[in-house]
């Protein structure tokens, strides 16, 4: 999609032909039929391709942005990397409680989120995006959702902005390349340690990272926060200045996208955890809670030790609520053996397996066909259910056979 049919596409012929669009099967099976549809009706071709692709994305985009979607517009570039609706509606009430009123300058605004979630939040701002198409597409999500008035896009490059007279500064480098993603902060685009020293000149600022950022690529005096939604981690971010709070890292876990509840772990000041015995219970930490380095306060939460001081995979015998981590109830250990387990899971009538690992190099794909697992039933028509978690203990591979009961409630926080 290019800037002429995007601007067309936003006309009143456009936004009819966008309409029309909406109502095709746009599938890979139907996309062809769809597209000669169109133009049977409409001359320009570029405009035609640029109103199926706002479809296909607006419906991928429901993952993110859930009713929105079907009024905002997309690049695929922006659609991946922009900072799903949850999340950023967290993020901005944090903005909004410690800098209430601030107005704020966004660098690198992709298409939109962030900026349309602060404006919801009752802040002011610009958001500044280097791609003019990008930036053409944040300008039109921001009119399209109402918030003309509160927030603007312009064209700019963010090394190049000054952020005298703004209140905070959010900044949400580039993390990917035509070579995939990027995990040094080094690669960032532009570099980390160029967009701390943009953020650093506002009174308070929030950099988004990658979550698989080192600790020690973390400034001092800043905080550290691990998101996850539904207890999948989706991003990181830096904290600074007013925008911080008092502790070097967090966790933070929102329950859903829908109406999420939010949960957060800070560092408790918790000794090292007991190394112990497998017991009753297995919990496997929030991946939020991991990235954080904030195994032990759950391990202090849930009265655990851990049966490998280096593996992030707790035990007790005692089944203790928690957002923080998922529980399983342990109904056997063995040595790790493909074949003891393909003969032992034939005898519970296994119809139904999840594999876990951790700590281990086993491929899980390799492993469930090794076991009759090819799909997610084994034929033959079992149906009971179990999760194996395949781990170690010092040297030595173990198995787990376990079953699920979730994260129990009432929460213990």
């Amino acid at each position: 999609m290019d800037m002429v049919s995007f601007q067309a596409l936003r006309g009143p012929s456009g936004q009819a032909l966008l309409a029309e669009a909406t109502d095709l099967d746009v599938t890979d099976d139907g996309l062809l039929a769809a597209a000669s549809r169109l133009r049977e009706r409409h001359d320009d071709p570029g405009v035609v391709r640029a109103a199926l692709t706002q479809v296909r994305l607006r419906k991928r985009a429901r993952v993110k942005f859930g009713g929105d979607a079907d009024r905002m517009y997309f690049t695929q570039k922006g659609l991946e990397q922009s900072t799903r609706a949850s999340v950023a509606s967290y993020r901005a009430r944090r903005f909004a409680d410690r800098l209430p009123g601030a107005r704020v300058l966004e660098l690198g605004c992709g298409i939109g989120a962030d900026l349309i979630a602060r404006a919801r939040a009752g802040l002011t701002g610009e958001g500044v995006e280097l791609d003019p198409l990008t930036a053409e597409v944040a300008a039109a999500n921001v009119a399209a959702l109402g918030l003309d008035g509160l927030a603007s896009v312009r064209v700019g490059d963010a090394t190049l902005e000054d952020p005298g007279g703004f209140d905070a500064v959010f900044a949400d480098p580039g993390r990917r390349t035509a070579r995939g993603r990027v995990f040094d902060p080094k690669s960032y685009q532009p570099p980390l340690d160029v967009v701390l020293g943009l953020a650093g000149r506002a009174p308070g600022a929030c950099v988004k990272v990658a979550p698989g950022i080192p600790h020690e690529a973390v400034p001092d005096g800043a905080e550290a926060e691990w998101v996850s939604v539904g207890g999948d981690v989706k991003e990181a971010a830096l904290w600074l200045g007013a925008l911080a709070g008092d502790v070097g890292r967090r966790a933070t876990l929102l329950s859903s996208d829908d109406d999420p509840q939010v949960w957060t772990l800070t560092p408790r000041g918790s000794g090292d955890p007991d190394v112990r015995a497998w017991g009753r219970y297995l919990y496997e930490p929030d991946g939020a809670v991991i990235r954080a380095h904030l195994v032990d306060e759950v391990t202090e939460l849930v009265g655990g030790g851990l049966a490998d001081p280096r593996i992030a995979y707790i035990t007790s015998d005692q089944l203790l609520a928690t957002p923080f981590a998922s529980a399983y109830e342990i109904d056997d250990v063995l040595p790790f053996s493909v074949k003891r387990l393909r003969a032992e899971l034939r005898r519970r009538e296994v119809g139904v397996l999840t594999v876990k690992k951790r700590g281990s190099a086993v491929d899980v794909d390799q492993l469930r066909r090794a076991l009759g697992f090819g799909g997610r039933r084994a034929s033959g028509g079992p149906s009971g259910e179990l999760t194996l978690v395949v781990t170690r203990v010092g040297r030595d591979p173990v198995a787990l056979l376990t079953r699920p009961v979730g994260r129990p409630g009432p929460a213990l926080a």
